[in-house]
């Protein structure tokens, strides 16, 4: 496994998550769109803010991922399950590098708890 690719991979990520969130989170604070004085634009905006308070909360939870992904490639645990041990498949850290169980574990058929990631 090529571990600098991964850790660019990673880092690539983790800005583009960085940047979403933050700019999430300025337009929850209305900074460049201030609330409307019409309500029932305010109930369009509200609505909005829903969606992206999901979207910052959906990054920085992909954020938390990443985060404990590059630690594993610092401890030299990448790639090994958390839960079993085993080899996680390469094609699962292909589509979700910060993957940290073997597909057998995130679908819960080796008896540990049923995760996402």
């Amino acid at each position: 496994m090529d571990t600098q690719a991964v850790r660019a991979r990673l880092l690539r990520r983790r800005e583009e998550l960085q940047s979403r969130a933050s700019s999430a989170s300025a337009d929850l604070r209305h900074e460049s769109d201030p609330l409307s004085a019409d309500f029932a634009e305010q109930v369009t905006q509200r609505e909005s803010d829903e969606v992206l308070g999901a979207i910052t909360e959906s990054a920085r939870e992909e954020l938390r991922q990443i985060q404990a992904a590059l630690r594993r490639l610092e401890a030299g645990t990448y790639g090994i399950c958390i839960v079993c041990g085993e080899p996680i498949e390469a094609g699962r850290l292909a589509a979700v590098p910060y993957a940290d169980c073997c597909r057998a574990c995130a679908d819960g058929q080796r008896g540990g708890p049923r995760r996402a990631g």
